[in-house]
């Protein structure tokens, strides 16, 4: 069947028309990439069923990333979910406008899918490591900052845009660090098993992150390339930076147990105690240890034995 979905929906929004906007071949791509979100999602969703229900968190999180970008591919393959901008660079290339410019179509979902998504690849990432909830959830914060400057700066005809752009670069520039900084620290505290796999997903994400600001100059900002270009940068890069990064993770959790991270995570069939000890089907299981010291008498994994008093 042919795609029709830029004659069913136009390039007219908002009260204004694109001139430089997506054709058939940019909507065919996008559809493409749709695909590969969608299949990843149920891949994963699959995977989850292979393990305990304690132990799906990552799973659940990564599938949730695929689910969320299908959406996105879905509404811009479609053609919509976009505004029309005027461009501040006149270029000659008539792909891009020409010499007589005019407005560029700029797909405002794709970030409100990276608003949502890469938040979890992060918590992917650093619940991997073990860190912290408070450095977690301030990393989040300046990955926020990132996404929304990189919004309003794409919204913005004038040559402000490359404020926005700076602030977001310089909250890039902490989540990096914090990432292979400081999770990496946490990350190999916690075993080489734990430490390989963050290693792997950690340097695979933060050099796929690098090359965003690149495209974001070339595409939104400095109206370089054309929007089937920008959509094929794009893509390319997102499918690397969630289902990639999605399968490189799973596969590297499958010898690694949530509790080994710190996240003691209780199915419905498990009876929470007082003391940190849950029974499920009769067998006993101890989840109370913190560096190898646990309570009420329970001996830990360095064999230390900590009584609290009743």
């Amino acid at each position: 069947m042919a795609n029709d979905a830029l004659d069913v929906n136009g390039n007219t929004n908002n009260g204004g028309t694109a001139q430089i906007a997506i054709t058939t071949r940019g909507s065919d791509w996008l559809w493409a990439v749709t695909s590969v979100m969608t299949v990843a999602t149920f891949v994963f969703m699959g995977l989850s069923f292979r393990v305990p229900r304690s132990h799906r968190v990552f799973h659940y999180i990564t599938a949730s990333i695929t689910l969320m970008a299908a959406i996105s591919y879905f509404t811009m393959a479609s053609n919509l979910g976009w505004t029309p901008i005027q461009i501040q660079f006149v270029r000659n290339n008539p792909k891009v406008g020409g010499l007589e410019g005019g407005n560029r179509e700029i797909f405002y979902v794709r970030y409100i899918d990276w608003f949502i998504t890469t938040p979890l690849l992060l918590m992917d990432l650093l619940l991997t490591a073990g860190l912290p909830w408070p450095t977690i959830l301030f990393t989040i914060l300046m990955d926020e900052v990132m996404v929304v400057t990189g919004l309003v700066g794409a919204l913005v005809r004038t040559s402000y845009k490359w404020g926005f752009f700076t602030f977001g670069c310089v909250a890039f520039l902490f989540v990096a660090w914090n990432v292979t900084w400081v999770a990496r620290k946490h990350a190999q505290a916690l075993g080489p098993d734990i430490s390989r796999t963050f290693l792997i997903c950690g340097v695979w994400t933060i050099s796929l992150w690098f090359l965003y600001p690149i495209a974001w100059g070339l595409c939104e900002g400095g109206n370089v390339i054309s929007p089937d270009s920008e959509a094929v940068f794009y893509g390319i890069l997102d499918v690397l930076a969630k289902p990639v990064f999605g399968a490189l993770l799973l596969w590297g959790h499958r010898n690694i147990h949530p509790q080994d991270l710190g996240l003691h995570i209780r199915d419905y069939d498990e009876v929470p105690t007082r003391t940190g000890v849950h029974e499920k089907n009769g067998v006993t299981s101890h989840t109370g240890v913190n560096n190898g010291v646990t309570n009420n008498g329970l001996i830990g994994t360095n064999g230390t034995t900590a009584t609290s008093a009743v």
